[in-house]
């Protein structure tokens, strides 16, 4: 790890601030010999596993975690024809077993429904076997031509999460996805992102899919940020795999299915939308460690403090804090920014005074001080890590709200886009018509039927043609 003193470029300078905090907070190196591979270090794994313990708890509810292999026989992968041409150009094939060509070509994984599905054909068989809810979190390759960016855009994505659920009808695979995206909701209410789910344009859909929803963030320069999907595949890929049950009438059938999926574009979000000037700013939930304790450590009382604030360290971790107490030889000063870069909720600073008054000084990241109770402290800690979590959902509801805005004209679209904005306009729906707002803007359709508190839906008429249009978020993308 190089030294990570000095400053922090501001984070107005975002792409600046985003590259910079990555390597001084201790996310992820990015001097892997390959491009678009990353390495996580342990403090950046540390916020992952925070991160996906939260995702896994919730999709534990309603689904069961499994794992498929890595490598997809060319036959399987190359099934489902408009699925193939959708990731056709991103393929990593594997051709050679040491140095023997191998009889059939296997592809790296870029997405699982070829890997899986063929497995799915020989487990349904009756309706009773329904509904299947399975889920992986694992790694998935794409050869990415475009500008490679940490967490954002890789080769190499560590950290998929992919769920793939078969139901006997259309109708039910559709509450699926209404489930699922309530469950992201949840997933990223949690991390104090706020989100906008809206109806991906048909020619921006998933290959093979009936239809997509997506979410996406508003990241601190004005661009959206895709970080999840949810898609009805309807009968597409059950035709395709022979995925059929038996109904209770003794019918072949062919399943209805869906598919979902959450990357590490989730902590992309995460540090991008809450850090500052300082550096990451962790809600409590996410943070490895919640609470720093800091001796004060000055003259005689040198052994009274440190006792005083191990004993501080041992409580909260009983009562189920994630703690550490700081004594390496530095200035108080100086660990101070080392804990504020990396995002930790809280600092608790113990000193001879302090002990005296039966106190400790208690400073949030998010800015604000107070001191307090030795003897009621881990009730104490409960409700200021609340207080922070609530100030970093304020301060990102802030960020969301002032980055969006509706407006009526191609001309007041382009320059709500060059002033970093996020638009909702009127749209017919039709492609010519979107082709014309995504090339004059430089910008992207990124769905109607928006759904999030901070968009007011409303129909009016198509700002290209006239027609009657429906309310369309508009922005530009990562």
């Amino acid at each position: 790890m190089d030294d990570d003193t000095g400053t922090l470029p501001q984070k107005g300078n975002f792409s600046e601030w985003y590259n910079d905090i990555l390597w001084r907070a201790e996310i992820m190196d990015v001097r892997y010999p390959v491009k678009g591979l990353y390495v996580w270090y342990p403090y950046g794994f540390a916020i992952r596993k925070h991160v996906y313990t939260q995702l896994r708890n919730l999709l534990d509810r309603d689904h069961e975690e499994t794992l498929f292999p890595l490598l997809i026989p060319e036959q399987e992968f190359m099934k489902e024809a408009e699925h193939i041409k959708g990731f056709e150009d991103e393929v990593y094939w594997v051709t050679h077993g040491g140095t023997t060509p191998l009889e059939v070509k296997l592809a790296l994984r870029p997405t699982s429904e070829t890997a899986i599905y063929p497995m799915y054909a020989l487990w349904l068989r009756s309706h009773a076997d329904l509904p299947m809810k399975y889920y992986q979190i694992v790694n998935t390759f794409r050869y990415e031509t475009k500008q490679t960016r940490p967490l954002i855009r890789l080769r190499e994505i560590t950290s998929f999460m992919e769920s793939h659920t078969v139901h006997a009808t259309w109708d039910e695979a559709e509450a699926q996805v209404e489930y699922e995206l309530t469950l992201t909701r949840e997933f990223y209410d949690s991390l104090c992102i706020p989100i906008i789910i809206s109806k991906r344009p048909d020619w921006d859909k998933f290959p093979g899919a009936d239809y997509t929803m997506a979410v996406d963030a508003i990241m601190p320069n004005g661009k959206t940020l895709q970080i999840g999907t949810v898609h009805h595949l309807g009968e597409h890929f059950s035709k395709t795999f022979s995925i059929t049950f038996e109904d209770k009438n003794g019918e072949q059938k062919f399943a209805s299915q869906t598919c979902y999926g959450i990357s590490e574009r989730c902590i992309a979000a995460l540090i991008s939308m809450h850090g500052d000037d300082k550096g990451l700013i962790l809600p409590p939930v996410s943070a490895p460690v919640q609470a720093v304790i800091v001796p004060i450590t000055i003259g005689k009382r040198h052994e009274d403090v440190l006792a005083a604030a191990e004993k501080l360290k041992n409580d909260l971790i009983a009562a189920g804090f994630r703690v550490k107490i700081d004594t390496r030889d530095m200035r108080p000063g100086a660990k101070y920014y080392w804990w504020e870069l990396r995002g930790v909720p809280l600092r608790l600073e113990l000193g001879p005074r302090d002990l005296d008054a039966g106190k400790v000084m208690a400073v949030k990241r998010t800015g604000e001080k107070t001191q307090i109770e030795l003897a009621t402290v881990t009730d104490e800690v409960t409700r200021v890590l609340g207080e922070i979590t609530e100030a970093i959902r304020v301060r990102a509801e802030v960020h969301t709200k002032s980055h969006l805005c509706t407006v009526a004209s191609m001309d007041a679209l382009d320059a709500a886009l060059n002033e970093g904005k996020v638009a909702v306009v009127s749209w017919c729906q039709h492609k010519g018509c979107g082709d014309v707002i995504e090339e004059k803007t430089n910008a992207s359709i990124l769905g109607t039927n928006a759904r999030s508190q901070y968009v007011s839906a409303t129909e009016g008429i198509c700002i290209v043609c006239g027609k009657p249009g429906k309310a369309t978020l508009v922005g530009r993308t990562y």
